[in-house]
């Protein structure tokens, strides 16, 4: 299923989802002009689980790792991967930054990439592959918005055989079916690298941006948005 919009407008304009979208591009275009040292970078200012399980052995200095932890969030391995992303903070981001206010949702969303990350290093500690992209702070994104605008309608490009037909699901089955993807998946992928895809960091930032949610959804303001 590939998500398209939601009809779910935000009263406030989303400043701060779209200097996150801006950021990420900017990093890219970095990326780009980069060249021959694009892997340079990428090894620099990605996540690399092995760096961080080394620091914990005393085998190298926290500083530069613990960097990565924010700047592997705003690089990606491509066009498609960046687009993806942005599709998706772009689609759910505007109404959780409503319901959170810029500078919360700010935090919000550094850490979710944050606890994300943690939870990759975690479940890979010794792997020497770089990690990159929003993805995780992303999923926070994500399980946010299932908690507070469960029933929301999200138009989704959904496929059917040799057909694909745009169907207009709540939100919490579109972004449910999401989550259950990313957890069976990484479910396969435990004693491994990780097929090239951070399916735990995936995991670990959309229950992150649960937890978090579920503190806000008592106050009235967040009931109105969930009935609406």
């Amino acid at each position: 299923m590939l998500p398209l919009r939601d009809r779910n407008p935000s009263a406030t304009t989303p400043v701060m989802t779209r200097a996150l979208i801006a950021l990420n591009v900017l990093a890219f275009a970095i990326e780009l002009a980069s060249g021959s040292n694009l892997s340079s970078l990428v090894y620099g200012w990605g996540l690399v689980p092995q760096r961080v399980a080394a620091v914990f052995a005393g085998l190298e200095p926290p500083l530069a790792p613990a960097i990565t932890f924010v700047s592997s969030m705003f690089l990606h391995g491509g066009w498609v991967h960046l687009i993806g992303n942005m599709w998706f903070l772009w689609i759910f981001g505007d109404n959780v930054e409503d319901r959170m206010g810029h500078v919360a949702f700010v935090a919000f969303y550094l850490a979710s990439g944050i606890a994300s990350a943690i939870v990759h290093v975690a479940m890979h500690p010794w792997s020497p592959v770089p990690t990159v992209g929003a993805s995780g702070a992303i999923a926070g994104v994500l399980g946010a918005y299932a908690v507070l605008y469960p029933r929301a309608k999200v138009l989704t490009l959904v496929p059917v055989v040799f057909f694909v037909q745009l169907i207009e699901l709540p939100a919490l089955l579109v972004l449910g079916g999401w989550f259950v993807v990313q957890f069976f998946t990484g479910t396969l992928t435990l004693g491994s690298g990780g097929g090239g895809v951070a399916w735990w960091a995936h995991i670990g930032g959309f229950v992150f941006g649960l937890v978090v949610a579920l503190s806000l959804r008592g106050d009235r303001r967040s009931r109105a948005w969930i009935d609406a």
